[in-house]
């Protein structure tokens, strides 16, 4: 019997999401159609098909904690097949390694390798293509499933479906004519025209077809595979080519077929993007978050800290964080990646991270900033623990505001309550660790000159961080 697998691709910074979505908390592991995030959202659709320790993700070495926490919340068993890429390196190289991992064990192996970061509103046309998609795989064709356009959008590759498979499934199988790039608009309309579908991203295939055609159009990479143990893999990642799998494999192979499907998708690539999927008011307004609108028309508003009130706008997108705020017409919102570029060059740590940062033994907020000083409020999980470290060049206050706090500061180990504190000078080695059942909140202050995030000298750490 064929057993089923999927691959999960949780990589990508999702920078025209800025500045919701940064590099190290992308648009995945944010909740942008509903409560649950991206990533969580696709795990659930696919354990509709797969079982948990079926199902494989791959991610970036920065958000691998975060990626398996959010996991864990959806199925314990899935943090344990999560693989984190020490550098990006496109999709065919990730996809690569977790079919790899797979063909091992099972090369007869069907799997289906899906974005992270994709909204589906039908989900029983979803199952339906994927399970078609399969019986062509078995077959020995590369499968994609191809959407239905719903508008000649120009921000999509595009799909010339052939000739019908002589397969009977729930929904028609076609060959693939061309892969074609992302159009201009003129372009895209004759593509829609013409029944042209969107390329989603999503594949299925034999695992003993994936490797043939690895080693037959991509030797290099099947070489590194083939003969690398997986922990090896960080060793020679960096030198893979740069490669998606759609220029690397599927434009090359001879047998693709394609399933067409309408399924209520979006890839959520853009804010307009955001807006066109999401249900509107009477005004044409979406909104999250706290928004007060008047006179205001055809609007996406999200603000995710503070109040957002708005007069007189039309067919504007006002994002609003802690500590940046985009505003932008609707319709220039797939422009947003040269702003960022702009930002990046002026104020890089906001295209990076959030004035709140979450790391796998809990979160901090920044506070307050200034030269020589940073004030952090820190929540650590019941039973986490940081790292043993040190700073060279700041010095640190801790109040405990709630829950109990045991801290090793130098050469002595002592446990606080509320409202109790402790100085740590610089170059101490230090440690923070949560005994109790409940969340353990202290206040920072730091003092130095100099309070980056990267003065920190590890010699102990549970997450085997460097």
């Amino acid at each position: 019997m064929t057993n089923n697998y999927a691959i999960i691709l949780a990589g990508g910074s999702g920078s025209r999401l800025w500045p919701l979505s940064r590099t190290l908390r992308p648009k995945q592991l944010l909740a942008l159609d509903g409560e649950q995030t991206l990533l969580q959202q696709t795990a659930c659709r696919l354990l509709k098909h797969v079982e948990a320790s079926c199902l494989l993700t791959v991610t970036h070495q920065d958000h691998k904690f975060e990626v398996k926490g959010q996991l864990a919340e959806v199925d314990a068993k899935l943090p344990a097949t999560v693989l984190a890429e020490p550098c990006a390196r496109n999709t065919l190289p990730a996809i690569a390694w977790a079919v790899w991992e797979i063909f091992k064990q099972d090369p007869e192996a069907m799997i289906g390798v899906f974005p992270s970061d994709h909204a589906i509103s039908d989900e029983h046309s979803f199952l339906a293509a994927w399970q078609a998609a399969e019986l062509a795989a078995a077959e020995g064709y590369l499968v994609l499933l191809g959407i239905t356009p719903t508008e000649p959008a120009t921000g999509y590759g595009y799909i010339q479906p052939g000739n019908a498979l002589d397969i009977t499934s729930a929904k028609p199988v076609l060959q693939v004519s061309r892969f074609v790039e992302k159009p201009d608009l003129a372009k895209a309309q004759q593509f829609v025209d013409s029944g042209y579908l969107w390329n989603s991203g999503m594949f299925v295939f034999r695992a003993s077809v994936f490797m043939q055609l690895l080693a037959r159009h991509q030797p290099d990479i099947h070489q590194a595979m083939t003969s690398t143990q997986s922990d090896g893999v960080a060793a020679f990642y960096a030198q893979l080519p740069n490669l998606s799998i759609d220029y690397g494999l599927a434009e090359k192979a001879e047998q693709v077929a394609v399933v067409p499907v309408a399924m209520g998708w979006s890839d959520l690539g853009s804010w307009d993007s955001i807006y066109q999927h999401r249900d509107k008011d009477e005004a044409g307004n979406v909104s999250q978050g706290d928004v007060l609108m008047q006179d205001t028309q055809d609007s996406l508003l999200w603000s995710s800290n503070g109040l957002l009130a708005t007069l007189g706008v039309r067919n504007i997108a006002v994002i609003q964080t802690a500590d940046a705020t985009l505003v932008c017409d609707r319709s220039r919102t797939e422009d947003i990646k040269q702003l960022v570029a702009l930002v990046q060059n002026s104020h890089s740590q906001l295209t990076e991270t959030h004035t709140t940062v979450h790391r796998p033994w809990g979160i901090y907020r920044v506070l307050e900033e200034g030269p020589n000083f940073k004030i952090k409020c820190i929540v650590v999980n019941p039973g986490a623990k940081l790292s043993m470290q040190m700073h060279k060049h700041r010095s640190e206050h801790w109040v405990v505001v709630s829950g109990t706090a045991k801290i090793t500061n130098g050469t002595q180990d002592i446990e606080l309550e509320a409202n109790q504190s402790t100085y740590i000078p610089k170059t101490h080695r230090h440690r923070l660790e949560n005994p109790g059942q409940l969340p353990l909140q202290i206040i920072e202050v730091q003092c130095g000159d100099y309070v980056g995030e990267d003065d920190i000298v590890r010699f102990d750490d549970s997450y085997d961080r460097t």
